[in-house]
C-alpha cells in the first residue's frame, strides 16, 4: 500500500511528488509511460523556461532536470515504461509493463499529472489527399530534437499554438524554409513573445483568419497547399487563394488533456476544459484523487503547472494524513468572454490566505478589468493592460473576502475598460 501513487513523471508529476515528500510522505510512487522521467519537456530543447520558478531561463530538459535532481534527494519511488489502464474510486491503479506484467497497486491517494495530447487532422478534417508529410507540430519536435530526423524542407505550419511557432524557428534554424503560419482566428493562439522570437525575427509571415482548404500530394508526399481567407462565419471567401509549394504541413491546432483514465474513474468533467472538475486543493469530485497540470487544463507555462502541482501534492499529503476540507463550497463560474476557470469550487474554509484562479479569455483585450461579482453584485475588479486567448489569466480572491460571500456560486468575467 503506497500513500500516494503519481499517474505521469512530467513537469506536473514530478512537482506533485516532490511537494507530499515534503509534507511528510513516504510511500510514494511515480509511474511514467515513457523509458525516462521529464515528459514533454525533454522534446522542448528551446530556452524560456524556469523564469518565474528559477528565476532563470532553461531549457525543457534543464528544467526538468532541476525537479529530478530534487527527486534523487527523496525516496520517492519511480516505475518506468510502464502504462496505467485503469484507475477506480477505491484507489486501484491497474498498470502493465514488460518488466512486472499486469499488476494492481494500491494507494491511499491518486494525483492524476498525465498532461495533454495534441489534436490531429482526424479531429479538424482537412480536405484534401492523405500523404505523407504531415505532422503534428509536436511529433515534428520529437523527430528533430531527440530522434535526429530532420522532417521537410518547405514547410507550412496551420495553426498559431506555442508549439507551432516554436517549430517555425527551429525548422529554419535547421535549414527548412517555413513558408507562412496560417490560422483560422483573428489572432494568434500563442504567447506573444514566440510571435516576435519564432515569427517575425525570422520574417515568417502570419496569415490570420486563414485555413488551409487542399492538400495536394504528388509520388505519396505533401506537394502543395491551398490557404484561404476566411469570412466572419469562418468559410472561405472566393477569390483568396494561396497557393504554396511544400513538402510538409505541421498542424498546431490545439491541445486536449489526457483523460481517458478520468472519465474510466468516473470523476466529474468540465466540458469547458476536458478536464476534471476540481476544488481548491485540485481534488476531483472523487475524495483522494487529485489532478493537476495539463490534465486538468492547458497552461501556457509550465511554472504555473509546477506551482499547481505542488499544491496537489501537499494536498495530497493532508488528505493521507486525515485532515479534512472544512465548511461549504462556492462554485466558480465563467463570465462574458471567460472561457473557463480553474478551480470550478472553492471551499472557502480550505483556503490558507488566497484562492488562485486561473482562466482564458475568449477574445483579445487591450484596458480592461476582471470583474468577481456574487449575485450580480461585484465584489472585487482587477486591471489589466492586455488579455488575450493565448495566455492564461491569473487573479487571487483573499480568504477574507470569499469569508464574506454570501452565494452558493461567484462569476469571473472580462470586460473593457
Amino acid at each position: 500500500m503506497y500513500d500516494l501513487i503519481v499517474v505521469g513523471g512530467g513537469p506536473a508529476g514530478l512537482a506533485a511528488a516532490c511537494s507530499a515528500w515534503e509534507k511528510g510522505l513516504k510511500q510514494i510512487l511515480i509511474i511514467e509511460r515513457d523509458k525516462e522521467l521529464g515528459g514533454i519537456l525533454n522534446q522542448c530543447i528551446h530556452n524560456g523556461f524556469g523564469l518565474h520558478r528559477f528565476k532563470e531561463e532553461l531549457t525543457g530538459p534543464e528544467y526538468a532536470g532541476r525537479f529530478i535532481d530534487m527527486l534523487r534527494d527523496t525516496g520517492v519511488q519511480v516505475m518506468l515504461d510502464t502504462m496505467v489502464l485503469e484507475i477506480n474510486r477505491d484507489h486501484q491503479v491497474h498498470v502493465i509493463s514488460a518488466a512486472n506484467g499486469y499488476q494492481v497497486l494500491e494507494a491511499r491517494s491518486i494525483v492524476l499529472a498525465m498532461g495533454c495530447r495534441e489534436r490531429t487532422r482526424g479531429a479538424i478534417g482537412i480536405p484534401g489527399d492523405r500523404p505523407a508529410g504531415v505532422f503534428t507540430a509536436g511529433s515534428a519536435q520529437r523527430y528533430l530534437n531527440m530522434e535526429g530526423y530532420m522532417v521537410g524542407k518547405r514547410v507550412v505550419i496551420l495553426g498559431s499554438g506555442d508549439i507551432g511557432l516554436i517549430m517555425a524557428r527551429r525548422l529554419t534554424l535547421e535549414g527548412a524554409q517555413v513558408l507562412a503560419c496560417v490560422e483560422l482566428m483573428p489572432y494568434s493562439g500563442g504567447l506573444m513573445r514566440n510571435i516576435v522570437q519564432c515569427l517575425e525575427d525570422w520574417g515568417i509571415p502570419l496569415y490570420l483568419s486563414h485555413t488551409i482548404t487542399d492538400i495536394v500530394a504528388k509520388d505519396g508526399r505533401v506537394s502543395h497547399v491551398t490557404v484561404h481567407k476566411l469570412d466572419d462565419n469562418r468559410q472561405p471567401i472566393p477569390g483568396t487563394n494561396l497557393e504554396f509549394d511544400c513538402d510538409t504541413v505541421l498542424l498546431s491546432v490545439g491541445l486536449i488533456p489526457e483523460n481517458e483514465l478520468t472519465r474510466a474513474a468516473g470523476i466529474e468533467m468540465d466540458p469547458r476544459t476536458n478536464g476534471a472538475v476540481v476544488y481548491e486543493n485540485m481534488e476531483t469530485s472523487i475524495p483522494g484523487i487529485f489532478a493537476c497540470g495539463n490534465v486538468v487544463h492547458v497552461h501556457d507555462l509550465v511554472d504555473y503547472v509546477s506551482a499547481e502541482s505542488e499544491r496537489a501534492g501537499a494536498a495530497a499529503a493532508a488528505y493521507v494524513s486525515g485532515t479534512a476540507p472544512e465548511g461549504g463550497t462556492i462554485d466558480i463560474r465563467n463570465g462574458a468572454d471567460v472561457s473557463y476557470t480553474v478551480p470550478q469550487r472553492l471551499r472557502p474554509g480550505n483556503v490558507p490566505k488566497a484562492a488562485d484562479i486561473f482562466f482564458r479569455v475568449r477574445r483579445v483585450f487591450k484596458d480592461s478589468v476582471i470583474e468577481v461579482s456574487a449575485d450580480g453584485a461585484p465584489l472585487v475588479t482587477y486591471k489589466r493592460e492586455h488579455m488575450a486567448p493565448g495566455e492564461m489569466e491569473h487573479i487571487l480572491l483573499p480568504r477574507k473576502l470569499l469569508d464574506t460571500v454570501d452565494a452558493s456560486e461567484i462569476t469571473v468575467t472580462a470586460k473593457e475598460a
